[in-house]
């Protein structure tokens, strides 16, 4: 879908605009293809980081990895006769 003017244009670049983030340079003199590709980059960071955080947020909440490192005490050792053998077997 086309804007019916330049008029409209202008409404929608502002209104995209106003949903992104900011990027200002504020030292050197970059390109114009260089200023495009670290916007390029940006985008895509932003993108992953945002997709992780919806499928994170999505994925079911199980034990902690802290909860799944924990094991169960052993039962006590009893020494006695016959109990303890010998490496040998």
């Amino acid at each position: 879908m086309t804007p019916a003017s330049p008029d409209d244009a202008v409404a929608v670049d502002a209104a995209l605009a106003a949903l992104l983030p900011r990027i200002q340079i504020v030292g050197g003199n970059p390109s114009p293809s260089e200023v495009a590709a670290v916007t390029a980059v940006l985008a895509g960071v932003l993108e992953e980081l945002g997709a992780r955080g919806a499928s994170a947020a999505a994925a079911p909440k199980g034990p902690s990895a802290w909860q799944r490192s924990q094991r169960p005490i052993r039962t006590p050792l009893h020494p006695g006769h016959g109990v303890w053998r010998g490496f040998s077997g």
